[in-house]
């Protein structure tokens, strides 16, 4: 009786290693960068730490397939201290029949975002070997891409007017500066001309005739 009892205590464990391990058909290399990612801050990777990143896969698998996954679903196995580790994924239904590798790497990408924030990491320092880095929707801008064209080609537009009208009174006052120089050429030439007329005696008055006399 106690030798029964033994072996089914024992039956999880020996299921867990025979399903979990490298290279498992179905398995998950997963590799944690924790002091790059947080530094000083960084925590320590315990068996707490392996049970929040269970709860969350177990998390990930409800989600993506709508059946109730926890804990005893996801197996761990050969962690090494670096940190990194293999994990497989078995139905709830039948714990000794894993869930398929496609499943489990949906579930994981859609849910990628969570499971990142519940281990304080992000897709460089949380990785998931062979998995793509996530498959949360693009973010869509606030503003829709053609009033942003329809903005740059009115912006164009504006500053190509502003420019003819600057260029336009740039070329108006330089054709008046040039008027008003040509003007005062003018008005100095004749002054010129003026001047040196005031020294040249006029034949026609006899005031003249008497100096010359003289």
């Amino acid at each position: 009786m106690l030798g029964r009892i033994v072996f089914f205590l024992c039956l999880p464990s020996v299921l867990a290693a025979q399903l979990c391990k490298p290279n498992a058909a179905e398995g998950f290399k997963v590799r944690l960068s924790i002091k790059t990612a947080l530094g000083d801050n960084a925590y320590e990777w315990n068996r707490n730490q392996r049970f929040l990143f269970q709860a969350a896969i177990a998390f990930a698998m409800s989600h993506h397939l709508d059946l109730e996954f926890n804990v005893s679903n996801i197996l761990v196995c050969d962690e090494t201290p670096r940190v990194s580790f293999w994990f497989v994924v078995t139905s709830p239904d039948d714990p000794s029949r894993l869930v398929g590798k496609e499943s489990v790497e949906l579930a994981v990408r859609a849910s990628r975002s969570r499971i990142n924030n519940i281990l304080l990491l992000n897709d460089a320092t949380l990785e998931f070997i062979g998995v793509l880095p996530t498959l949360a929707a693009p973010v869509k801008p606030a503003t829709p891409s053609w009033l942003i064209v329809f903005g740059v080609v009115i912006g164009i537009i504006g500053a190509g007017i502003v420019f003819l009208l600057v260029s336009t009174v740039v070329q108006k006052k330089r054709k008046e500066n040039e008027v008003a120089e040509e003007e005062d050429d003018d008005e100095e030439a004749q002054m010129k001309r003026m001047a040196g007329n005031e020294g040249i005696c006029n034949t026609s008055f006899s005031e003249c005739d008497r100096n010359t006399q003289m």
